[in-house]
């Protein structure tokens, strides 16, 4: 593996981890103003972080 090719490796892990962490911060801040759709909230974050990930996965296979 050429060096840009681990660059570019990490620069995928480091967005995804971003993006990951955005996600769970939203979700926090919106379960805490509205406890009641714990659920509906969850399953959203859930399948956003999964989305994340898989572009992640995608973007890593590219390199």
């Amino acid at each position: 593996m050429e060096i840009p090719a681990i660059l570019g490796a990490g620069v995928v892990v480091i967005g995804v981890g971003i993006g990951i962490g955005q996600i769970g911060k939203g979700a926090m801040e919106a379960i805490g103003r509205q406890p009641d759709a714990y659920g509906k909230i969850q399953t959203a974050m859930l399948i956003a972080a999964a989305l994340v990930e898989g572009i992640g996965f995608a973007a890593l296979f590219a390199v």
